[in-house]
């Protein structure tokens, strides 16, 4: 567990290599970097409006399968030599604001359902929200100053695992129905609530961890 992450640097690169063959059969079909960065955006889109209509089940399956997608933009641009700047904007860009997309379309379809004791779930896709866009500005801000900031149990894969596996839990437990407070283990809300839980809990470990991380950086500068 490399960085005080759940995912080493050595699988990283793994995964990106197995992602490469695929990615650069997209480019053969025309298909560029930016184009894979759009589509999977609009992929995460539709996944929000899925939970937003209550279907759990094609929500996760989506945050899944274009989290993975993800994956093919970047190893495209490395493989044809089209890597630039505005590519690597526009992916952290529109990769902050599908998953974000996708906790609101989860509070709104929380919500659409009545309130009730479901209240906490919409708190809970609140505070994943939030710590999950500090986890991100942390990185960007450290890289800003010309430090490293990509350590933490919560990367972006991590919380797109978590959420996809949640949802697709949701939904194989017959989704979110009024069985008070504290559900039971069997419930789609029970599921649902401890992923959104997981989620804030460790984007906010994670906001700490690197703070910590550039912290030290910064210290070990002003001691050379």
């Amino acid at each position: 567990m490399t960085g005080g992450s759940f995912v080493s640097p050595e699988t990283r690169r793994r995964i990106r290599s197995w992602a490469v063959p695929v990615a650069v059969a997209m480019g053969r079909l025309g298909l560029s970097p930016n184009a894979l960065t759009i589509i999977g955006f609009a992929g995460t889109t539709v996944a929000a409006l899925a939970a937003a209509t209550q279907q759990w089940l094609l929500a996760g399956i989506l945050v899944l399968a274009f989290g993975i997608f993800d994956l093919f933009d970047g190893a495209l641009a490395r493989a044809t030599g089209r890597a630039s700047k505005f590519g690597a904007f526009l992916d952290s860009t529109l990769d902050r604001t599908g998953e974000n997309l996708v906790y609101v379309g989860i509070a709104a379809g929380v919500v659409a359902i009545g309130l009730g004791s479901f209240w906490l779930l919409a708190v809970l896709a609140a505070l994943a929200m939030a710590f999950a866009s500090v986890v991100t500005y942390a990185r960007a801000k450290a890289e800003l100053v010309g430090l490293h900031g990509e350590v933490g149990f919560a990367p972006r894969e991590v919380r797109l695992a978590l959420l996809g596996g949640g949802l697709i839990a949701t939904g194989l437990a017959g989704g979110v129905e009024p069985d008070g407070m504290f559900p039971s283990t069997s419930s789609g809300q029970y599921w649902l609530a401890l992923a959104l839980g997981v989620i804030a809990i460790l984007s906010a470990v994670t906001v700490l961890q690197r703070i910590v991380h550039v912290k030290r950086q910064l210290e070990s500068t002003d001691h050379q």
